[in-house]
């Protein structure tokens, strides 16, 4: 469990990432606002808490690592870097223009804290399996986290990543599906229904847990028991609401690559404080 003093800043943390990643974006005018701000509990919690980093360090080679693998979130995850220290704030003006080191999709060769190279859905678990697998072999003891789509969960070198992952028992990767329930042509019920996707991920050996994806203490005590497993890979579910904590674009259909302009932005984090 979270204590309050840990739930209380952490929350904070969160407010600062969305309000962060409504900025950079509107300033933009275009982006990904729906998907990145789905995961934004998570960020806060995995680097306010759970993972093991070192901003001064960002290529500290007994770090935990992350794979995003639904790239075009990256804003979220830059908003989360910037304000962990990885690089100055300032920087998130410059997303996605001319020379920027931060890209629509996340890109480890520009951007200090990025673990890995993402964007072409469906790779990232792939990735992750990967790099936990290597670990394994280097014998480290650090953990491999993953965040994957609802609708890249569609394609099918995501399930040869879980045959992968659960083969060689790669016990210290932890994967979380962001279930927003939308992708960018609607609802993933209309688009190609994932049924039963815990019932699917028990199936091919993975310890599954499905808990609300804006709970904290939820989120920390199922990762807490991910981290207790043996010889299996961990998929936690997050039943999330695409574009949470904006109303403009809360759970709006259409909010996968939404255009707003900075007054937009501005009355969205207004209404956050």
């Amino acid at each position: 469990m979270l204590t309050s003093d840990q739930s209380t800043q952490l929350a904070s943390f969160a407010k600062d990432i969305r309000k962060h990643t409504l900025f950079s974006i509107g300033n933009l005018g275009v982006g990904h606002i729906g998907g990145a701000l789905s995961i934004v509990d998570l960020l806060a919690l995995l680097y306010g808490k759970v993972m093991q980093i070192d901003p001064a360090n960002p290529t500290w080679e007994e770090r935990d690592l992350l794979v995003l693998s639904k790239g075009h979130a990256g804003p979220a995850l830059y908003a989360t870097l910037a304000l962990k220290g990885f690089f100055p704030v300032e920087e998130l003006i410059t997303l996605n223009q001319g020379g920027t080191n931060l890209p629509s999709h996340c890109d480890r060769t520009k951007t200090k804290g990025i673990d890995m190279t993402t964007g072409s859905l469906g790779q990232g678990l792939s990735a992750a399996c990967g790099l936990a697998y290597a670990m394994k072999l280097d014998k480290k003891k650090a953990f491999v986290y993953a965040i994957i789509g609802d609708g890249e969960s569609q394609e099918g070198q995501n399930w040869e990543a879980a045959m992968f992952a659960s083969h060689h028992q790669i016990d210290h990767l932890i994967a979380f599906t962001d279930y927003n329930k939308m992708q960018i042509d609607g609802t993933t019920e209309e688009v190609l229904n994932l049924g039963d996707i815990e019932e699917k991920w028990n199936s091919f050996g993975w310890f599954t847990q499905r808990i609300d994806g804006h709970d904290l203490s939820a989120m920390d005590m199922a990762i807490k028991k991910a981290k207790e497993q043996k010889g299996k890979p961990s998929m936690i579910i997050l039943d999330t609401i695409k574009g949470k904590g904006a109303a403009f674009c809360e759970g709006n259909v259409a909010n996968h690559n939404m255009a707003f302009d900075l007054n937009t932005a501005n009355e969205a984090i207004q209404a956050l404080k």
